[in-house]
C-alpha cells in the first residue's frame, strides 16, 4: 500500500495552506469580530478551483474526495469557519453536478463554482436533527409547480447565500417521500429567522429558513421525486470527510501553536520544551493527530473507489478525527495556562469552532449507530 502523496496533491495541498496561512490566518478573529463571512475571500478560493472541487470538470475542477480532504485539511489551518462554509457549499455544487438536469447543471454550475452565487444547504429541522428522515416541511404540486411550507434549523449561510437545496416532503412518511428543490434567494415566501448566537463558527451566519407558500417552478426540482433522501445521504457521506479534515487542520495549527509557546515560555528556569511530563503530552497529540490523518484518507480513498464499506469508513473517520482533533485543541490551550484562555493567542477560538463538528453532518453518536449497524451486518 502506497501511502504517500503524488506531486500533484502535494502541490494541491501546498497551495491550500499558504492560502490559509497567508490570507486566513491573520484574519479570522477579525472575521468573527464582526461577524462576517468574507465574501471576497470566497471569490479568490474560487478562482483557485475550491468552489466546484469534485463537480465533474466541464465546470468543476473535477478533483477526488481525497483531493477535498487535503485541501479543507490545509485551509482550515487558516480558519476552520471559513473552510467548514466552502465545503457545505461544494457539497451543494456536487448534487447539482451529480443528479441534476442538464439545465440545471448549465445554469447553476458555472455561478457556482466561481462563487458569482454562494449555496446552502437545507436538512435539519427543528423537531427533526439526528432523525431527519422524519422532517415536515412539505412540497406540494401545484400546477406547473411546487409550495414550500416549513422551517430549517441551523442553516449555515441562511440570508448570506443566492441558493438554497431544500429537503422537502412530496410523498409518503419516512426517507422515500422526500424530495429536493433548489429554490433562490429573493423568491416569494422564502424568509430567514435571526442570527443564531452561537459557541463557535461565529463568522459563519446561522439561521433558520422559512418557506411560507413559497412557490417554485417545476423545473426547481433536484433529480428525482422520491430521491431526495438518498442524495442527502450520499452527500453527508464526502460531508463528514471534508468536516473532519477542517477538524484535522484546525487541530494542528492549534498544536503548532503549541510548540511556538512552549518554545518561548519558561518555568522554574528552563524551557517548557525541557519538562518531560510536557514532552509527553506533545507526542501524544501528535501521534494521535497522524493517526486521524492516515485514518482519513483511507476513509476518502474507499469513497473515491466506492468501495463496499465506504459509507461505514466515512462515519468512522467522522468520529474518531473529529473527537481527536477536538481533545488535541483543548489539550493545547492547557499548555498555554491562561493565556489559552485569552483570545489573542487564537487557541480558545479554535477549541470553540472544533467543538460543532462533533455534532454536524450526523452527530457522533449518530456515527456509532451506522458503524455498529454496519459491523453487525457483517457478521
Amino acid at each position: 500500500m502506497d501511502f504517500s502523496l503524488t506531486d500533484e496533491q502535494q502541490q494541491i495541498f501546498a497551495m491550500a495552506r499558504d492560502f490559509a496561512t497567508e490570507k486566513m490566518a491573520p484574519f479570522a478573529t477579525t472575521w468573527e469580530a464582526e461577524k462576517r463571512l468574507p465574501r471576497e475571500v470566497l471569490e479568490e478560493l474560487a478562482a483557485l478551483g475550491m468552489a466546484g472541487i469534485y463537480v465533474r470538470d466541464d465546470h468543476g475542477s473535477g478533483l477526488s474526495r481525497l483531493d477535498a480532504a487535503l485541501i479543507f485539511e490545509a485551509l482550515s489551518y487558516g480558519d476552520p469557519s471559513v473552510s467548514a462554509f466552502l465545503s457545505i457549499h461544494n457539497m451543494v455544487a456536487w448534487m447539482i453536478d451529480g443528479f441534476g438536469s442538464q439545465e440545471q447543471r448549465a445554469e447553476w454550475l458555472p455561478k457556482l463554482c466561481s462563487m458569482q452565487a454562494i449555496a446552502s444547504y437545507c436538512l435539519t429541522e427543528p423537531g427533526s436533527g439526528s432523525d431527519a428522515s422524519a422532517l415536515r416541511t412539505t412540497a406540494r404540486a401545484d400546477g406547473d409547480g411546487y409550495i414550500l411550507n416549513g422551517t430549517k434549523s441551523f442553516i449555515s449561510g441562511a440570508g448570506f447565500s443566492d441558493l438554497y437545496v431544500v429537503m422537502a416532503r412530496t410523498g409518503e412518511a419516512g426517507p422515500r417521500g422526500i424530495s429536493a428543490f433548489l429554490v433562490e434567494a429573493g423568491t416569494p415566501g422564502l424568509s430567514f429567522g435571526a442570527q443564531e448566537k452561537k459557541m463557535g463558527w461565529i463568522a459563519q451566519p446561522t439561521a433558520e429558513v422559512r418557506l411560507e407558500d413559497c412557490r417554485i417552478p417545476a423545473a426547481n426540482l433536484l433529480g428525482e421525486a422520491g430521491r431526495g433522501f438518498s442524495y442527502a445521504m450520499m452527500g453527508l457521506d464526502g460531508g463528514r470527510l471534508n468536516i473532519a479534515a477542517c477538524a484535522l487542520g484546525a487541530a494542528q495549527a492549534a498544536l503548532d501553536k503549541s510548540v511556538g509557546y512552549m518554545r518561548e515560555r519558561q518555568a522554574f528556569g528552563k524551557s517548557l520544551t525541557q519538562f518531560q511530563a510536557l514532552q509527553f503530552r506533545l507526542a501524544d497529540m501528535e501521534t494521535e493527530l497522524c493517526a486521524a490523518r492516515i485514518f482519513l484518507r483511507e476513509a476518502a480513498w474507499k469513497l473515491d473507489r466506492k468501495a463496499p464499506d465506504a459509507t461505514k469508513a466515512c462515519a468512522m473517520a467522522k468520529r474518531f478525527v473529529t473527537d481527536t482533533s477536538f481533545e488535541v485543541a483543548n489539550m493545547a490551550l492547557q499548555l498555554h495556562g491562561g493565556y489559552g484562555y485569552l483570545a489573542d493567542y487564537g487557541i480558545e477560538k479554535i477549541v470553540r469552532d472544533l467543538r460543532v463538528h462533533q455534532i454536524l453532518e450526523g452527530t457522533n453518536e449518530i456515527m456509532r449507530v451506522i458503524v455498529a449497524r454496519a459491523v453487525l451486518a457483517e457478521h
